[in-house]
């Protein structure tokens, strides 16, 4: 069962502003996600939950759920690439839909950021 260590997390500021600044995304109904490089053999998470998705307890619940469709998903996902996750306004999805968007909206956004460097 895959883990989800700390190296595998997106904390810094500066993080989250490059992935926004690269402004490589793709989305649908249930999250939109965005990707840029990371150079590292793995991919990192970070999740964005705004105050319109509801109080501290329902943002808290949305993160833990993107946090175990990662850890669950990560051997699917796309690998030198840091995701920063956002929902879509509505109710909280369900880990299935988390799984499944995740995973296709990840390589799609990866797909759009070109081949890795250093690729022939």
């Amino acid at each position: 069962m895959p883990t989800f260590p700390q190296t595998h997390r997106m904390k810094a500021p500066a993080a989250f502003d490059r992935a926004y600044a690269r402004r490589k995304s793709a989305a649908d109904g249930v999250l939109v996600v965005y990707a840029v490089e990371n150079g590292l053999p793995h991919p990192r998470l970070g999740c964005s939950v705004s105050r319109k998705a509801g109080g501290a307890v329902v943002r808290n619940r949305v993160k833990r759920l993107y946090r175990e469709a990662f850890r669950l998903e990560q051997g699917q996902l796309p690998a030198g690439v840091d995701l920063v996750l956002i929902p879509r306004a509505g109710g909280p999805p369900t880990l299935a839909a988390v799984r499944a968007s995740l995973v296709a909206l990840a390589r799609q956004a990866a797909r759009k950021l070109g081949p890795p460097k250093g690729a022939v």
